[in-house]
C-alpha cells in the first residue's frame, strides 16, 4: 500500500513545489490539494491520510486550528515562510517544520522521517504498508533507497558521509548529525565524531573499538561510556 499525503496551501506555487518533490519518492500518493484548509476536512473523514503537508498562515484559518480541530490527526509537516512558528509547531507534536523556500536535501530529511513513523506504526500493526524499512539517500544525481537492515556503519568524510552497507557504499552530500537524526535510535549509535554504526552489526567488542564485516571501528572517549552501555544492554534484551 501507499503513503497516502493531503498538501494544503493557500499559494498553488507552494502546492507544485511540494508536489515536484513528491514525484521522486515511491509509495507516495497525494490524495488531495487544497488551498482552502476547511475544504480539505472532507477528504480527512472519507478516507485514511497519512501525511499532511500544511502551511501556517491562511486566510480562512491557521494551520494551527486546523491541527487543534482534527479528530484524527496523521503526520503532520508544516511548511512555512516563518521560523518564529516552530516552537509552536512542535508542541503539538508535528514531525517536521520545513522553511520555504524548501531545498530538496531537506525534503528528503522530512521524508526520511515520515517513513521511519511509518514503519514504526506498522511494526506494530497499526498501517498496511508492508514493506521493508529503508531510508533514500541521494547519491550520484539520484535517489536510491537503502534498506535499513543493510546498512553497516556510515562514516564521515567532512562535508560527505559515506554509507557502507552490505551491498555497497554511497557517498552522500550531508553531515554525519544529520544522518544519525534520520535513523532509528533503537538500531544506530553515534560512537565517535567520525562514525555511526548499527549495533545489529557488531561482530566483536575489544576495548575501545567495534569490529563490523572485518573492520575495527574506534570509540570516541566521549562516546565510550554510553557505546558501551548500549551495547551490552542490547546484547542482554536480545
Amino acid at each position: 500500500m501507499k503513503i497516502k499525503c493531503v498538501i494544503i496551501d493557500d499559494e498553488p506555487l507552494a502546492i507544485n513545489v511540494i508536489e515536484n518533490h513528491l514525484k521522486n519518492f515511491d509509495h507516495i500518493e497525494v490524495v488531495g490539494t487544497f488551498t482552502n484548509p476547511l475544504k480539505a476536512y472532507g477528504i480527512l473523514e472519507q478516507e485514511k491520510v497519512d501525511v499532511i503537508f500544511l502551511d501556517i498562515n491562511m486566510p480562512q484559518m491557521t494551520g494551527f486550528a486546523f491541527i487543534e480541530n482534527l479528530s484524527h490527526k496523521p503526520l503532520i509537516i508544516i511548511t512555512t515562510a516563518y521560523r518564529e512558528y516552530a516552537v509552536k509547531s512542535f508542541e503539538l507534536n508535528v514531525l517536521d517544520y520545513l522553511v520555504k523556500p524548501i531545498p530538496f536535501n531537506r525534503f528528503l530529511k522530512a521524508m526520511n522521517k515520515i517513513y521511519q513513523q511509518i514503519y514504526i506504526s506498522s511494526a506494530s500493526g497499526d498501517s498496511g504498508l508492508q514493506n521493508e524499512p529503508h531510508i533514500f539517500l541521494k547519491a550520484n544525481k539520484k535517489l536510491i533507497k537503502v534498506n535499513l537492515n543493510d546498512i553497516l556503519f556510515i562514516e564521515s568524510l567532512k562535508d560527505y558521509i559515506k554509507v557502507i552497507t552490505s551491498l555497497g557504499d554511497y557517498v552522500v552530500h550531508k553531515s554525519l548529525t544529520a544522518i544519525t537524526e534520520e535513523l532509528p535510535q533503537s538500531n544506530f549509535i553515534r560512537i565517535h565524531r567520525s562514525y555511526t554504526i548499527s549495533i545489529n552489526k557488531i561482530i566483536a567488542l575489544e576495548g575501545n573499538t567495534v569490529e563490523i564485516s572485518n573492520k575495527k571501528i574506534p570509540i570516541g572517549r566521549n562516546y565510550l561510556k554510553q557505546t558501551k552501555e548500549r551495547i551490552l544492554n542490547t546484547n542482554e534484551d536480545s
